[in-house]
């Protein structure tokens, strides 16, 4: 199979994101030469589908979809592989006035039981009609089906069988600007995960202040992702980003990534590729594997936008991967911190292009027991770094509150805020939880918390995660990262979180995977750990050693502190609310 890969350059006028709907972007988008690559996970080139292949293949898909029988509006769950079959699928949806929504696959297959029962859950309550899942999910998707005999479902299977499915001919009226493009279901909430309804008009209105703003796309871009398909910067920023702004994409397997990290920095260097996004973890991966021989014959220097966000930006990660890669030609400056959510469709904020990183070292003890952000130097004693995530979108407005929802001045940490024509229509059959969220002056609660300074926003953490001791708010990443300042502990593998105890009292507890051998050596790395943290914030903590891969993850690979937590409960036997605790005073 001879495949050729999509050129960069394009014969179209480029247009960047104004049109009014994900389908009349596709169809201008058509009429050029470029596309989507698929690679395998030691580089080689798996498939190619162009713009134009793609809109040819949706638009008979989506014939066979109205063939079933499905209604304008119904919901179609897509297990979203990295695959050309999903984005065919996706926009077969948009054709027909469907409405799709991407389902992540195992993270590993060792979760067997509780993928399924995810599966389910997500397919019920995303009140699917059609589910679709590749060959290697099918057998999950059919256990799953098994205990839905109430839904409405019509059909499930894989693409190749849905292909074998006759058309009808049907008048395509794709999805108006003010009807659902799809649902976004969040990860890591501490509840089941919601799905959140979002609008043509307000992706498109996201996508026009990612392309315009945030990366002043040009010809000659390139883009270059691991991310998953079923996460919001997977799917907006890098399925749909390059489709309204007619760019070729290169795509590499989330797992593939995870096990060869090395392969998206080689699909940069040898496609001259511009434009790749990640969070802090994905940088971290790769400056922990990479080795000097790696960077014989890396070219990085055409890399113009390092995105990074979908989780708390810590500096050092990005310094460090700065470093290692230096050799390279990678610039610095390339690194766009960025703030998004998906109930914001995606992006929120961005903060400047070729400006880098721009750190405020703040207090803090100030910020934990004042919540205000007093600058200090880098080397004092007991500082945070909060990296500069940017301003709002065009259009958009961000703002920080009280408790009270006053609105607060700079420096004063508070609820984050924002308003804008990027929102989401609420949360599906979930009316109280979209109140909860959607006040009726159109400003959504983030759920995050942070401060603003001179018009920019810095993030401290989500306000789930602070944990209230004495009055004071302490950052679970702050605690998480003293513990992976211990050479027994690497980046990513520790977890802090409150427990309220049977006194009403909040106790902290820290959770660290690593290999420690012997009581006695694991005892004194836990009196060592607990004495760091009541040095450094004066309180006592419960310290658990775990093996490694103990600690669960979202779908999006990023730690979930609230499955930690219900696993140290489950583990620790914490229904009886007792806890003893080592006096450090």
């Amino acid at each position: 199979m001879n495949l050729q890969l999509t050129t960069t350059t394009n014969n179209l006028p480029q247009r960047l994101a104004d049109f009014n709907s994900l389908t009349e972007a596709l169809d201008y988008a058509a009429t050029g030469e470029t596309g989507c690559n698929f690679y395998d996970a030691r580089g080689n080139l798996r498939a190619v589908i162009t713009y134009g292949e793609l809109r040819a293949r949706a638009r008979e898909a989506a014939q066979r979809f109205l063939q079933l029988g499905l209604k304008r509006g119904d919901h179609v769950a897509l297990i979203a592989d990295t695959e050309p079959e999903f984005i065919v699928l996706f926009f077969a949806c948009r054709y027909a006035g469907l409405v799709p929504f991407a389902v992540p696959v195992p993270i590993n297959l060792g979760s067997h039981k509780i993928y399924v029962q995810q599966l389910r859950g997500l397919i019920q309550g995303g009140r699917a009609r059609v589910a679709i899942a590749p060959q290697d999910y099918v057998s999950f998707l059919n256990e799953a089906m098994q205990d839905l005999a109430d839904m409405d479902i019509v059909w499930a299977g894989t693409p190749e069988a849905f292909e074998q499915l006759p058309t009808g001919d049907f008048e395509l009226v794709p999805s108006l600007p003010d009807e659902p493009a799809y649902l976004q279901f969040t990860s890591g909430s501490t509840r089941f995960p919601q799905g959140v309804v979002i609008s043509e008009r307000a992706v498109m209105s996201n996508l026009q202040g990612i392309v315009r703003s945030g990366l002043e796309v040009r010809p000659g871009d390139r883009c270059a992702s691991w991310l998953p398909f079923y996460h919001d910067m997977g799917l907006v920023g890098f399925v749909l980003g390059p489709i309204v702004s007619q760019l070729s994409v290169d795509y590499l397997r989330t797992r593939d990534f995870a096990i060869r990290p090395m392969q998206w920095l080689r699909l940069i260097s040898r496609n001259r590729c511009t434009i790749a996004f990640s969070p802090p973890f994905g940088y971290e991966l790769c400056a922990r594997r990479v080795r000097s021989a790696d960077l014989s014959g890396l070219d990085l220097g055409s890399w113009r936008a390092a995105g990074v966000g979908a989780e708390m930006i810590r500096s050092s990660i990005l310094q460090n991967f700065a470093e290692k890669l230096a050799p390279t030609g990678f610039n610095p400056n390339a690194f766009l911190p960025c703030y998004g959510l998906a109930e914001a469709s995606l992006a929120a904020s961005f903060s400047p292009l070729d400006h880098g990183l721009d750190v405020m070292y703040v207090d803090a003890r100030a910020m934990a027991e004042r919540s205000v952000a007093v600058r200090v130097q880098s080397d004092s004693r007991k500082v945070n770094e909060i990296v500069n995530c940017g301003r709002a979108l065009p259009g958009h407005t961000i703002r920080v509150v009280d408790d009270t929802g006053a609105t607060l001045p700079d420096l004063r940490v508070g609820r984050v805020m924002m308003s804008g024509p990027s929102l989401m229509t609420g949360y599906l059959d979930n009316v109280e939880a979209s109140r909860e969220v959607l006040n009726g002056d159109g400003w959504l609660d983030t759920g995050d918390i942070g401060f603003l300074h001179e018009g920019d926003l810095y993030l401290t953490g989500r306000r789930k995660d602070v944990i209230i001791v004495n009055g004071r708010n302490i950052r679970a990443q702050d605690l998480e990262e003293l513990a992976e300042m211990q050479p027994e502990v690497r980046i990513g593998d520790a977890s802090a979180f409150g427990i309220m105890d049977d006194e009403d009292e909040q106790t902290v507890v820290l959770v660290v995977e690593c290999r420690i051998n012997g009581h006695e050596t694991r005892q004194a790395f836990i009196t060592r750990l607990q004495k760091l943290v009541y040095e450094g914030f004066g309180i006592r903590c419960l310290v658990e050693v775990v093996p490694p891969n103990t600690l669960p993850r979202t779908s999006s690979g990023k730690l979930s502190r609230a499955a930690a937590r219900e696993g140290f409960m489950k583990r620790s036997n914490w229904e009886n609310g007792k806890a003893v605790l080592t006096d450090l005073a």
